[in-house]
């Protein structure tokens, strides 16, 4: 039981680190690298509570979350993302199971349309002129809780109230 609550606490904790990407990501357009750091290293405090093997679960683990930052860093080299929301996604690929984090892709993707529509359109009816900056962390971080309140939470929940 005791477990549960740990995994529990963990999942609370990338939550809170997530709502503070999405803040720090409005307000400075930058996500801060202890906060990135922070998430990378309970990854393996997250692969133990939820009792994942060496092989395959933390390689394969590890392996989405270097393929992530291979293509990431590419979009990061055209110009096209930020350095700060590389390595949150590339640290969430650490913590989310690879389907769901193909799914948390999908949903950052929407966000992230409906996002740049809405600050694209703000800019134009301000008539600024200079370059927008699309902070994208927000993106990520809605979701990313969203896998964690439809995936995580719901079984932590659920483990919690059975024992």
């Amino acid at each position: 039981m005791l477990g549960e609550y740990f995994q529990y606490g963990l999942l609370v904790a990338l939550a809170i680190a997530l709502v503070t990407a999405a803040f720090t990501d409005m307000r400075r357009r930058q996500i801060d690298n202890w906060l990135n750091a922070g998430i990378v290293l309970a990854a393996p405090l997250w692969w133990w509570a939820s009792g994942l093997t060496l092989w395959p679960g933390i390689a394969l683990q590890l392996g989405v979350a270097l393929a992530a930052f291979v293509v990431l860093a590419g979009l990061f080299a055209l110009r096209a993302m930020g350095g700060g929301d590389v390595k949150l996604l590339t640290a969430l690929a650490l913590w989310i199971e690879p389907t769901w984090f193909l799914k948390l892709l999908i949903v950052m993707a929407l966000v992230g349309g409906v996002l740049t529509i809405v600050m694209g359109s703000w800019h134009i009816m301000r008539r600024n002129r200079e370059r927008l900056a699309i902070p994208y962390g927000v993106a990520i971080s809605a979701a990313g809780l969203w896998v964690l309140g439809t995936h995580y939470f719901p079984a932590a929940g659920a483990a919690v109230s059975a024992g």
